[in-house]
């Protein structure tokens, strides 16, 4: 028997987004990704799907955070016709439809992923930090079961990676038939999609990958506590150096909270040979509080940054070897920082004791190129009498180099 991925069709245009489940209260529940488990749930109250993004109304989709897959009548009908023992359906009401919607749960988890015809599987590893996850899939491309392994089950999520819902070829075919919209297939049987000149080239970049990530993961908990909820893959396939954009949230001593860049250090995935990238990463500090780290000001400016000095080869060579001033795009940003332009000036650079300057990466140097938001009476002063004295007076009170949307400016 064949095997599919069923999947929440993005492609669609103009169409709605679900966001988390409620209690009937407006509350988000505590445990938005239960739903995706792989086992049965136990819900003791009516759930409510408010609509994060209003479109098109659809009859399969899955909430944008936790994943959980909200299925209409006569989607549900089809499971339980189907595969009654395999799936729970819970009731829920979405805001503005009158039609009933349920929360699908798929009850069953086996262990059934082909690493040798997958594209690529990368595991948890000891040094990885993260006990709890050892042994477990990290990442899985180009996903292949082995259905001998199956059984007789129409719907599942594979051991390790139950992020992926698995149904059975008569199962998609009844569904299809249905007529019901939002979904998509994918293959996860038969022949793998990479050729093993493809497969060795995948195995070697991602030996790169590790090569890069590992070691420098392991400098980012040398600088406190990682907050692992905080892990934001921005864009793929972008400027960066192995083609993803990454950040990562730290928490210090005495509440101060580091944001910094984690890949502008990786290998050049077009020349596929061991390097450490741009040789740098940008850190911004702060003890301001931070209630959204994801939404945040300070997020957004490091973002801006990095954007500007991967664009610009010319911005990148005194980032990491220097000092560098430069000014971006202020929108969005707290209004103590703008310009009369409208930016917010920064330097990169700055020497703390409380952060090494740099990192030892297994091909080379790394440095850690501090951010410090200037204040606009600061970025004049700068200007006109250089760096020099702006320096010593943010030294003058250490830990100098923290960026601050709300303080008094030092000239």
């Amino acid at each position: 028997m064949r095997y599919f991925e069923l999947l929440d069709d993005m492609e669609l245009s103009d169409r709605w987004l679900p966001g988390e489940a409620t209690n009937a209260q407006g509350q988000e529940i505590d445990d938005i990704w239960q739903f995706k488990d792989g086992c049965p749930v136990q819900i003791n109250e009516r759930l409510r799907i408010p609509i994060g993004h209003p479109g098109r109304i659809l009859d399969y989709s899955v909430t944008s955070v936790g994943g959980a897959p909200v299925v209409h009548r006569r989607v549900a009908s089809v499971f339980k016709e189907l595969a009654p023992d395999e799936v729970q359906v819970i009731p829920v009401d979405v805001d503005g439809q009158s039609e009933p919607y349920f929360i699908l749960v798929a009850t069953r988890t086996i262990r059934c992923i082909d690493d040798q015809e997958s594209a690529e599987v990368l595991y948890w590893k000891p040094e990885d930090g993260r006990p709890e996850k050892t042994g477990r899939y990290r990442s899985v491309m180009g996903m292949r079961i082995d259905p001998t392994k199956v059984g007789d089950a129409k719907v599942f999520r594979p051991w390790g990676w139950t992020v992926v819902l698995i149904i059975s070829e008569d199962l998609k075919d009844a569904l299809e038939r249905s007529g019901a919209t939002g979904m998509s297939f994918r293959r996860v049987t038969g022949p793998s999609e990479v050729s093993p000149e493809e497969r060795a080239h995948n195995l070697k970049l991602q030996a790169l990958y590790e090569r890069s990530t590992t070691p420098r993961e392991a400098f980012w908990h040398t600088l406190g506590s990682m907050d692992d909820n905080f892990v934001i893959p921005i864009v793929v396939g972008g400027g960066w150096p192995a083609g993803s954009e990454v950040w990562r949230v730290i928490h210090r001593p005495e509440g101060r909270t580091l944001f910094v860049t984690d890949g502008l250090s990786n290998f050049f995935v077009k020349d596929a040979e061991p390097s450490v990238g741009f040789g740098l990463e940008l850190a911004l500090e702060t003890d301001e509080p931070v209630e959204n780290v994801a939404k945040s000001w300070q997020q957004l400016l490091l973002e801006r940054i990095a954007n500007e000095l991967v664009g610009h080869e010319h911005l990148r060579e005194p980032a990491r070897t220097g000092i560098l001033s430069m000014e971006v795009d202020g929108e969005h940003m707290p209004e103590p920082l703008l310009t009369k332009d409208g930016r917010v000036a920064v330097l990169l650079g700055m020497d703390t004791p409380t952060l090494p300057s740099h990192f030892t990466m297994p091909d080379g140097q790394v440095r850690l190129v501090t951010v410090k938001t200037l204040m606009p009476r600061e970025l004049t002063y700068l200007l006109e009498h250089g760096r020099e004295e702006l320096l010593h007076r943010f030294n003058q009170s250490r830990p100098g180099h923290l960026s601050r949307a709300w303080r008094q400016s030092v000239v």
